[in-house]
């Protein structure tokens, strides 16, 4: 009888263990259940088999020794049809025998039953609206897959911006154009081995492929503080624009700062970065070549950058930023001239841009930067400046400056995006998204840049100043209105001396 107590208090152990696995929702501790339940129905079969060998042998006894569990419910079942067993002692061993492997195989069906729920209770449970879930599924914008120790990640990532925008008032009828534009379109993935991260970003823009950012990474300690090592190609830390994703920053273009600082080879670089992070403040430090469309007919022109930031005053309702960064960049022998023209209305207008003329034979190009700016509540303000060097075997050293002011207002109370770990744009948390029956999130936004190219023999100058009204649809989508009023005074080019007019900018966006 305490081999019959036992199996048939087994569920009861069962059912319990189960509730623990469901409280800690671990893959884990579901097989180690499992494990110790096996071992328990080993256990119980070993001692029926003691029980029947000391049984006087007969052909009942001794089929139900040797037949397998179903065969031996089987048996009883028959043998209950027939009708009660005969009072003697072979028949009562027989009949504990079948009561005893009958509970052994409620058990088993209930440890299967057991395993089958749970498993179906961590495959849900990672849906939802964005978030939570303790299965392998969850969802941060888009699907983030894990395993169930959490040692492997894998979450795709996606990118959709589509413009319309337009330029009128323009004295040149080659500027005042009208166009749609997809801005952005990319697809990528990123994840975790370990310690080990990875990340690939693919555009398809302009109706061509190309890759954006592609490099692993590594998280660590160094003198105790969190560190990230990066080796691959991806955005330089420079400036506060010029550092983050365009998608999450509060306007359609980036301002001048970003624009008139890149260095030769762009906002991107291949080689290896470093950014170590205090509780208010961080560091990254970069040495790189020419981004991974380099064409391998010429040595990379090397670029050395470092930039940093603290934050004097940290607290709930707000923080005050200051930065600064400093880069400098040896040119390859195919660096034959220097001349950037960035553009001041949106991304379609090709003609609309500021001329800085044209460097010949440049041997060296630095620049550096100053950020100060902070957030108080659902207010926001940024100021930046940049001056650039360039060294030539032609004319003196030439410099170009650009100086960028900003301000926002999230009328619905949100708290601006902004990564005080990192000093760049990141993402704003809606309070009330459309998605689940709100009003989104609503920002208005002011910004005025200057373009200064006048030290060269052939720049130009301009400026740019932008109003700006956003909707956050949700935290991953959002609409975007963007006016500009703009001025260029250009020497060279197309559309020489001064033009002033306004620009017009719409763009659907989704990020995840």
């Amino acid at each position: 009888m305490a081999v019959l107590a036992t199996a048939v208090g087994s569920p009861l152990l069962l059912n319990a263990g189960i509730a623990a696995a469901q409280d800690s929702a671990s893959n884990a501790e579901l097989l180690q259940l499992l494990k110790q339940q096996a071992e328990l129905i080993k256990k119980l079969e070993q001692r029926l088999a003691t029980l029947e060998g000391q049984q006087p042998a007969s052909p009942t006894a001794a089929t139900t020794a040797t037949a397998t569990a179903d065969e031996t419910i089987g048996d009883a079942q028959s043998q209950q049809a027939a009708g009660p067993a005969p009072d003697n002692a072979t028949g009562n061993a027989t009949d504990k025998s079948m009561q005893v492997r009958a509970a052994i195989a409620d058990t088993q069906q209930g440890l299967l039953e057991a395993q089958l729920a749970q498993l179906s209770a961590l495959g849900n449970a990672g849906g939802g609206n964005g978030g939570g879930g303790s299965g392998n599924l969850r969802w941060r914008g888009a699907p983030v897959f894990r395993s169930a120790d959490g040692y492997f990640t894998f979450k795709p990532r996606g990118r959709l911006s589509l413009d319309w925008s337009g330029t009128d008032g323009s004295r040149f009828d080659a500027r005042n154009i009208y166009g749609t534009e997809a801005t952005d379109l990319r697809l990528g993935a990123e994840g975790t081995i370990g310690k080990l991260g990875y990340k690939l970003d693919v555009t398809f823009a302009d109706n061509a492929a190309g890759v954006r950012e592609a490099y692993l990474s590594y998280d660590t300690t160094l003198f105790g503080l969190p560190t990230e090592y990066y080796l691959g190609n991806r955005l330089r830390d420079r400036s506060i624009e010029g550092s983050g994703m365009l998608a999450r920053e509060p306007f359609m273009e980036r301002n001048a700062v970003a624009a008139v600082g890149a260095a030769y080879n762009g906002y991107f670089g291949l080689g290896g970065y470093v950014r170590t992070f205090g509780n208010n403040w961080h560091l990254g430090a970069s040495i790189t070549g020419d981004g991974v469309d380099n064409e391998g007919t010429a040595s990379d022109s090397i670029t050395y950058s470092i930039r940093g930031h603290v934050n004097p005053i940290k607290a709930r309702q707000g923080f005050v930023h200051l930065g600064s960064w400093y880069y400098y960049e040896t040119l390859g022998d195919d660096v034959a001239t220097i001349n950037n023209a960035p553009r001041i209305g949106q991304s379609f207008n090709d003609n609309l841009r500021v001329s800085s003329g044209a460097i010949a034979d440049p041997t060296r190009d630095e620049a550096w930067g100053y950020e100060v700016g902070g957030v108080f509540r659902n207010f926001w303000s940024f100021g930046e400046y940049t001056k650039r060097r360039i060294d030539s075997d032609s004319i003196d050293v030439v410099e170009r400056t650009a100086t960028s002011i900003s301000a926002g207002w999230l009328i619905t109370g949100e708290k601006p995006g902004f990564s005080t770990r990192s000093g760049i744009w990141g993402s704003t948390r809606v309070l009330s998204p459309v998605t689940s029956g709100g009003w989104g999130a609503w920002e208005i936004a002011v910004r005025f840049d200057r373009y200064d190219f006048r030290d060269a023999p052939n720049g130009g100058d301009g400026r740019s100043d932008t109003v700006g009204l956003n909707w956050y649809i949700n935290d991953w989508s959002r609409l975007m209105f963007n006016y500009v009023n703009w001025t260029t005074d250009n020497r060279v080019g197309s559309y020489r001396g001064f033009d002033a007019g306004n620009s017009f900018g719409f763009r659907a966006q989704v990020v995840f």
